[in-house]
């Protein structure tokens, strides 16, 4: 197992914890699991996050087109259009949504609180 090890006494840069305060905002990863699927423009991720206000997403999709984990195409067609992809980077997270799909099928029997 890797070394997992909670000590930042010296303040020194940690990706496990970088990764954990990207992943852990409302909506990211529910944006990453939809776009699993293929690319969508806005409305369809909208729909498929289902829930998210459209300035939240707005500025969740930002977010991750700006750290490498989503892609931003502008189709130029009229009118423009513009849909959202899974970088490697993104799609390298497969592994951790199939991870919490398997835990939560096996731990949370019904919804949380």
């Amino acid at each position: 197992m890797a070394n997992l090890s909670h000590d930042h006494g010296d303040h020194a840069f940690c990706p496990v914890h970088e990764a954990i305060n990207i992943l852990q905002e409302k909506w990211t990863l529910h944006i990453i699991r939809n776009l699993l699927d293929g690319p969508k423009g806005f409305n369809e991720l909208s729909r498929a996050v289902g829930g998210c206000n459209p300035a939240t997403l707005a500025q969740r999709v930002e977010k991750l087109v700006g750290l490498g984990i989503l892609e931003k195409t502008v189709h130029s067609t009229m009118p423009p259009r513009t849909s959202y992809a899974l970088t490697e980077a993104g799609q390298a997270l497969q592994e951790v949504v199939e991870a919490i799909d398997r835990w939560s099928r096996r731990f949370l029997k019904e919804p949380v609180a």
